[in-house]
């Protein structure tokens, strides 16, 4: 069975290009396009990890965090924050809402699948 991750992503671009890098190692990428659509689709789909932008539109990354963190059968799935907010402080932020982990963007192609499954169990 394909390990299943859901990216909550707005930008086009930023999301195509994790996509294709995930789907070319077998992980099935599912996208949500704002936190409230994220929230839906971790509770239906139930991902093995969760990459989640912060600056996303209807309800911003920090809160889709704390949400997910709400949602019993989300307790303990990873959340991986993928985001250009690099400023100090940003990081703890993102730890605080929730998040497990933290990427920033730009992300670098080489080394962002070894960053993901850090968080995931090793596939099968």
């Amino acid at each position: 069975m394909m390990t299943k991750i859901l990216y909550i992503e707005d930008n086009d671009q930023n999301f195509y290009l994790v996509e294709f890098i995930l789907k070319t190692k077998g992980y099935n990428v599912i996208r949500a396009r704002d936190g409230k659509e994220g929230i839906g689709l971790a509770i239906s789909e139930r991902p093995e990890l969760i990459l989640l932008d912060i600056q996303l539109p209807v309800m911003d990354g920090y809160a889709t965090a704390r949400e997910l963190r709400n949602i019993p059968d989300q307790k303990s799935t990873p959340i991986v924050a993928l985001t250009s907010y690099a400023m100090a402080g940003d990081r703890e932020k993102a730890i605080a809402a929730g998040c497990n982990g933290y990427i920033e963007k730009p992300i670098n192609p080489k080394t962002i699948l070894e960053q993901i499954q850090q968080f995931l169990p090793p596939q099968v």
